[in-house]
Parts: C-alpha cells; structure tokens; sequence
C-alpha cells in the first residue's frame, strides 16, 4: 500500500502540538548554534537530554551535542519514544 503522505501531513505534522514540539526543536537548535556549538551541515544533532515529550525544556543544561549517526541510532516506538 502506497503511503499516504497528504494525509500524514493532515493529521500529524501539521497539528498544533507537533508544530509546537517542531518550534521547541529549532529553537535549541539556533540557541546552539549561537553559541558555536554547532553549525549547518556539520554531521551533528542538539539532543535534549530529557525528551520534549517526556517534560523535557529547551533550556540551556537540556541539550547537549551529539553526532547525527548515535543520536538517531536507537530503535524508537510508535510515540517516537525509545523503545
């Protein structure tokens, strides 16, 4: 079966809930990369210490850098949590 990617969009990504998670997820990101931390294309991933899901905040001693390969390594869930 063809996958559906309209209908994702519809009833996934473009929910308030995940645009606000997205938001969250940015923001650490540019927050980094104001600090030089990371930078565009450079292989890897600002990883919040304790999910965004999970209660977790953008806040500075949240987030730490780690390369994309290890950060997107883990076998995940059907809620995008660790399995």
């Amino acid at each position: 079966m063809a996958r559906n990617y309209r209908n994702e969009y519809d009833k996934y990504h473009s929910s308030p809930e995940q645009k606000a998670r997205r938001a969250a997820r940015n923001k650490a990101r540019r927050q980094m990369e104001r600090e030089g931390k990371v930078s565009k294309g450079d292989g890897n991933d600002v990883n919040h210490v304790r999910p965004l899901v999970k209660g977790g905040s953008t806040d500075k001693t949240n987030l730490k850098v780690i390369p994309a390969s290890k950060n997107r390594s883990f076998k995940r869930n059907k809620n995008a949590g660790m399995a």
